[in-house]
């Protein structure tokens, strides 16, 4: 048998008489950017989570530069960010020219809030949490650590559509909430799209004229803006996949249940969840002392799974400038080191699942 890590055909397939119905609706409008279309699926998400502004946007890079620019933060400004997150969390702090300052994940894989406030200096301007793979970070004490010193918060939501801390939506805790709609990612749109929430009138208004050449009024610029606006076609797409949002994360999440109750290895260790959090499960991750190892092995049995993330940020050769030595986080180098992804996605057939768990109870370290 062969698994594979994802299959966007399969969850298309699903709803494929709506994506194409909403697709139709805006080719024959004649209306393709900024329109209705996008008015509508920002008026329906920022409801979705509960914020009173949402700015659709071309990527969740985009959001995240957005964010930090809207804020005030540039060169020599320092923002928190943990050390094992996907490198387009911190690519939105230095296209600013602000300086990442990275933190260790705690074993939940999300940023540790007990080592935040050591790393605050009288530079730092903000926190950036993620909440990596789909589970909301302890937003609490983050808040509280924000509120005692005076900085901003810039939550990257790219993973985590739906997830919860405490019965509210991951990226309503802070001063701005950063999504991506990467076709991979929970709420994802077929083809590159995101977009910014937030509780600010003010940001607000900051936010719609950066992502449209800084202007407000067609020809008019207060700002010095980009052109980085959600196409009507994906606002309309989204819309479609808003509208089963929750659904699709029950499945991800019942998947991910048979996965903690089927697994019954000793060579790898399960997620956890925080008391308190939900998780909507975008990613599996797994830890495995031999990940290399069993990475061959699942392949050899034709089980696909990837790697969250093999090189972390302050490894990678462009952050070589910021002179971090290998060693200097272990937490994250440990986990690039041992974490593997199982497949995980909406459309993923019950002998899939149950085929994904067999092949890793069988595994042994050794085993070649």
């Amino acid at each position: 048998m062969n698994v594979a890590f994802t299959d966007l055909k399969r969850q298309y397939d699903i709803y494929a008489q709506e994506y194409e119905s909403a697709a139709l609706r805006v080719l024959r409008s004649g209306w393709y950017v900024l329109g209705k279309e996008l008015e509508a699926f920002e008026k329906r998400f920022a409801e979705y989570v509960g914020a009173r502004h949402c700015i659709g946007v071309n990527s969740g890079q985009d959001a995240l530069i957005l964010a930090v620019r809207a804020l005030g933060i540039g060169e020599g400004d320092e923002v928190i960010v943990p050390s094992n997150t996907y490198i387009a969390s911190v690519l939105g702090i230095t296209e600013n020219g602000a300086i990442p300052v990275f933190v260790e994940p705690d074993e939940y894989f999300n940023i540790s809030p007990d080592k935040i406030e050591n790393a605050i200096t009288d530079k730092t301007k903000a926190i950036l949490p993620v909440h990596l793979y789909g589970q909301a970070c302890a937003m609490d004490d983050i808040c509280d650590i924000a509120r005692r010193h005076g900085l901003y918060i810039i939550e990257d939501c790219a993973q985590s559509h739906g997830a919860q801390y405490k019965g509210k939506m991951t990226g309503t805790f802070g001063d701005i909430g950063c999504f991506s709609f990467y076709p991979t990612k929970p709420l994802g749109a077929l083809g590159d799209a995101g977009a910014l929430v937030t509780d600010s009138d003010e940001l607000e208004q900051r936010l719609r004229k950066l992502r449209n050449y800084g202007s407000g009024k067609k020809y008019v610029n207060d700002l010095e803006g980009v052109n980085t606006r959600m196409d009507e076609l994906q606002a309309a797409l989204l819309q479609v996949g808003l509208e089963h949002l929750e659904k699709n994360n029950a499945i991800r999440m019942d998947i991910a249940k048979r996965y903690l109750d089927g697994i019954k290895n000793s060579a790898v260790t399960l997620p956890r969840t925080r008391v308190g959090a939900t998780n909507v499960y975008h990613v599996f991750p797994l830890m495995c002392g031999k990940r290399d190892e069993l990475q061959r092995y699942l392949e050899e049995n034709g089980v696909r799974t990837l790697i969250h993330y093999p090189i972390p940020p302050h490894m990678q050769k462009c952050y070589g400038r910021l002179g971090i030595e290998r060693g200097a986080l272990p937490i994250a180098e440990k986990y690039a080191a041992c974490e593997i992804s199982l497949p995980i996605y909406v459309g993923m057939p019950d002998k899939e699942i149950e085929y994904v768990i067999e092949t890793l109870n069988r595994f042994e370290e050794g085993t070649e």
